[in-house]
């Protein structure tokens, strides 16, 4: 980004003791815009000479810029940035989370540590709204600022003649989310995965559901556990119930495998409340016809549930089973919206379709022919990417602008979140048999040497989303 800022503005921010402080605050206010761009023009036309007669262009009558602006206590604006997303000169009409930020401007005799305050927030309200690229052009007196403030520079440009550094702040959000949901895992399990058949077997180690083994072999059937969050069972309890026969006939049919039967452990404080899980979980059930067969329920108790699935498959589809140098593929129900209550984190794609439309989801895995596997769970789009890629010994890299998504959702929001039905499968070749036609899918990268997953974004630059192994169960 263009930037009007002193040497000062290089310091931390310094304490004001009890004066009043300037305040940063997003706005579409037609004042602080107008105040905002006269601040530009003063310092990027009159003082700097980087523009002829104005320095305003497309980004600021697009509708999806977000302005941030500092207000001293009398209103006055001292400052301010936009933020934007961009395609970088691609043909793709949306966002795809990959996000700028530009025209960082301070007034003279502003407060010191303005214009840190200012990239810090712009930071922050990318973020918020998705991004999971975020970069400026920055001249080259302040790249010190922003590399105090944690940002990494690219490369150089010129803009107007003037050198000008390309700049990019990491985005840590798929890392930590893969950190907080599976990164303790090969630890935990260390002991289970060392035995014989730990993980469901040779070939199918850290996949959620598992082949069941005999003596003589492989039996055909095959099971899956999953248990919910207590806080979303006291919260939601029927759409908990619902959600416990979702991921779990999901787990099936990653693996290629038709449902045969459920089991349910419930927790709960009454009979009142026990019922409402169940109601959820039974009419789950009956659309996806999925008898329940047995199970437990506990009275007295702070809420809890867990499902276990079982399936039968001549061919169980490994989440390892892929190679470096193999496509990626993402399928997924782009119908439906957030759930009420989890916007941003689970996208509820099932609670509209039929039951024929259900069922017909078993059929997905096994007409792409894949070689490996995984459904889109707890670690986000991204994440599962990475547990496939660490499974098959490799690493991946996800093409952001050719991945699947619904509109409504925003990038950062999709790549992260719980998304219904999605399902990240690796492939030889894209002979694909007939799909049910409410699923969408593409293919949008592929496994390469090494490990963790890399986005590369339509200029061909690749950002580090996963630095190395999401799970450290290892290759299976």
């Amino acid at each position: 980004m263009s930037v009007g800022l002193r040497d000062s503005d290089v310091d931390a921010v310094v304490l004001l003791g009890h004066r009043p402080a300037p305040v940063i605050v997003e706005t579409d206010d037609h004042r602080d815009l107008a105040a905002y761009r006269a601040l530009r023009r003063r310092v990027f036309v009159q003082e700097q000479g980087l523009f002829h007669r104005s320095d305003a262009d497309d980004v600021d009558s697009d509708p999806r810029t977000r302005v941030l602006v500092v207000r001293a206590p009398d209103g006055t604006v001292l400052g301010g940035v936009r933020i934007h997303p961009t395609t970088g000169g691609a043909e793709i009409g949306r966002d795809i989370g990959w996000w700028r930020g530009s025209r960082l401007v301070v007034a003279p005799g502003a407060a010191r540590g303005t214009g840190s305050m200012l990239v810090r927030a712009a930071c922050a309200l990318a973020e918020t709204a998705g991004a999971l690229r975020f970069d400026a052009t920055v001249q080259e007196q302040n790249e010190v600022l922003f590399t105090r403030l944690g940002w990494v520079r690219r490369g150089t440009n010129l803009v107007q003649g003037v050198p000008h550094a390309l700049m990019d702040y990491p985005i840590a959000r798929v890392q930590r989310l893969a950190d907080a949901t599976k990164a303790p895992l090969g630890g935990l399990l260390a002991a289970i995965t060392a035995t014989p058949y730990g993980g469901g077997g040779p070939g199918f180690v850290g996949d959620d559901a598992a082949p069941v083994p005999t003596a003589e072999g492989y039996s055909g059937l095959v099971a899956a556990c999953d248990a919910i969050l207590p806080s979303m069972v006291e919260r939601d309890p029927e759409w908990a119930g619902w959600c416990a026969v979702l991921v779990n006939v999901n787990d099936l049919f990653a693996m290629g495998a038709s449902p045969v039967g459920l089991l349910d452990a419930v927790g709960a404080r009454d009979a009142s409340f026990a019922r409402r899980v169940l109601a959820g979980l039974t009419a789950a059930a009956e659309a996806w016809g999925v008898p329940v067969l047995g199970g437990h329920t506990q009275l007295g108790v702070p809420g809890s549930l867990s499902v276990t699935a079982l399936g039968r498959t001549d061919s169980p589809v490994p989440g390892g089973g892929g190679q470096a140098g193999q496509r990626l593929r993402v399928t997924a129900d782009l119908g439906g919206a957030w759930r009420p209550g989890y916007g941003g984190s689970q996208w509820d794609s099932s609670s509209t379709r039929t039951p024929a439309e259900m069922r017909a989801l078993a059929g997905v895995v096994p007409a792409l022919h894949p070689t490996a596997a995984k459904d889109v769970s707890m670690s986000g789009l991204v994440g599962t990417t990475g547990m496939l890629a660490e499974a098959s010994g490799c690493g991946a890299v996800l093409d952001v602008a050719d991945v699947p998504a619904p509109s409504a959702a925003a990038p950062g929001d999709w790549l992260t979140c719980f998304p219904g039905f999605a399902v990240v499968t690796a492939e030889t070749s894209e002979s694909v048999d007939a799909l049910p036609d409410f699923v969408t899918t593409a293919v949008c990268g592929e496994l390469v040497e090494g490990t963790g997953v890399g986005l590369r974004w339509p200029d061909g630059i690749v950002t580090e989303a996963v630095s190395s192994t999401v799970t450290g169960m290892g290759a299976a």
